[in-house]
């Protein structure tokens, strides 16, 4: 990943496959400073806040830099998950990137820089960046630099209907992995639709398999393959199999091949409306279950997931990431002015409060109040071993494939070996 050219090929050739030519890589970044002949300074702001309450507190913050700064424009591009995704690849094929856009950190990241697009932060942050949270930070600090600024950190878990729980008799989460299968089972019993996935768009379904790789192989041995190019271990190929014997219990939604996350008919609004009764996703759940269904209210409940019993992994090693914004190289100093002010107390006091984000600031933590996004807190703070996504982990290709691979083996034309196999041939090529 270190040979920019290699990198920038890389993202070229996932362009032209997602079918992005050039004439959607216009209007971005570049070496522009964003300023017009009225001395106003135009800053591009790129996130994927397409829900709500999130897509309108943004924007209310982004009209409350403006205020502070009168002769600063924010100019805000909303992208769903997989699209955003898409056009970042293109647009980092292109070599311009917008002035100031959502990062995950990790590999995707690390490539970015490495193809000489990103600012870095490491001084022009230094006066106000040490109040956050140093575990927040930790995705965007490749080679101890500083190259994002983090607005939001989490982790993955379930979540779940506490009543259909207690239709089936299920009186407590489950906390390994034969007790989980079990409560599957329990839930089909009743007539009750287990689990919802958004099997169209991957990245959910990739979640179980990176999960019960850390369960069985720990949590280590995921970094150790990427850097081995080697995901042929005996761990890797068991997490498929247990994944492989949870779909044997057809435990997902009628359709969900063909789901989407947060649509009216996806993933999100299945659990909302109580027509599942769990779903493996990150801390922003609650907020989308309810902008894309009912919600849950006080039925909804989070738990870890399982130890995989004989595995060498634990409980409470936990996989997720965050939210972050990275500059593009040469972005005006309004632009590093808009982060200090998102990674404020008062921004991140209304974000917890108005968004269910967990804190980056330390001070803003007493905002929280809502019990499940308490207990994804607790969580973290106990964390004995930490994976970001995979997909943003690792290089781009590897992360795809990882999250194809996966998505193969859920709807049944691939194996769990054959899976092992594939991210192993695609990290090979790709380092």
């Amino acid at each position: 990943m270190g040979d920019p050219a290699l990198s920038r090929r890389g993202f070229l050739a996932a362009s032209v496959a997602a079918g992005l030519g050039a004439t959607a890589l216009t209007g971005c970044g570049g070496d522009s400073d964003g300023g017009s002949s009225s001395g106003t300074t135009t800053i591009e702001w790129w996130n994927i806040s397409t829900t709500e309450p999130t897509r309108t507190v943004w924007a209310s913050l982004a009209k409350k830099f403006e205020a502070q700064n009168p002769r600063v424009k924010v100019k805000i591009v909303q992208l769903e998950n997989d699209a955003y995704k898409s056009k970042m690849t293109a647009l980092t094929a292109s070599g311009k990137l917008p002035d100031i856009f959502h990062t995950w950190g990790g590999g995707v990241l690390r490539q970015q820089v490495d193809a000489g697009l990103v600012e870095d932060l490491t001084d022009r942050t230094k006066p106000w960046a040490g109040g956050l949270q140093e575990v927040a930070k930790q995705p965007y600090l490749l080679d101890a630099k500083v190259y994002g600024i983090p607005f939001d950190m989490g982790m993955i878990g379930f979540w779940y209907n506490e009543a259909l729980f207690k239709q089936a008799g299920i009186s407590t989460p489950p906390t390994t992995w034969s007790g989980f299968l079990d409560a599957v089972r329990r839930l089909k019993a009743k007539g009750i639709t287990p689990l919802a996935l958004a099997g169209k768009e991957k990245w959910p379904g990739m979640y179980y398999w990176a999960y019960l790789a850390m369960r069985t192989a720990g949590v280590d041995a995921l970094q150790k393959a990427y850097d081995a190019q080697d995901f042929t271990g005996s761990g890797f190929v068991e997490a498929g199999q247990h994944l492989k014997d949870l779909v044997a219990l057809q435990p997902f939604q009628k359709g969900f091949l063909g789901a989407a996350y947060s649509t009216p008919t996806g993933q999100a609004a299945t659990v909302g409306n109580g027509k599942a009764a769990m779903e493996l996703m990150g801390q922003w759940a609650p907020v989308v279950e309810a902008d894309a269904g009912k919600g849950l209210g006080a039925n909804l409940g989070f738990f870890p997931f399982p130890a995989v019993e004989g595995g060498k992994g634990t409980i409470t090693e936990v996989f997720g990431g965050g939210g972050g914004h990275a500059l593009r190289r040469g972005a005006p100093q309004a632009a590093v002015d808009f982060l200090e002010f998102f990674a404020s107390e008062a921004t991140d006091v209304e974000l917890v409060k108005k968004t269910g984000v967990l804190p980056v600031v330390p001070a803003a933590a007493s905002a929280l109040t809502d019990p499940n996004t308490k207990a994804v807190q607790a969580q973290l703070t106990g964390a004995t071993g930490f994976q970001l996504y995979l997909d943003q982990a690792y290089a781009p290709a590897v992360g795809q494939e990882v999250n194809d691979s996966v998505a193969a083996l859920i709807a049944g034309s691939k194996s769990p070996e054959q899976v092992a196999q594939s991210i192993t041939r695609t990290a090979k090529e790709e380092q």
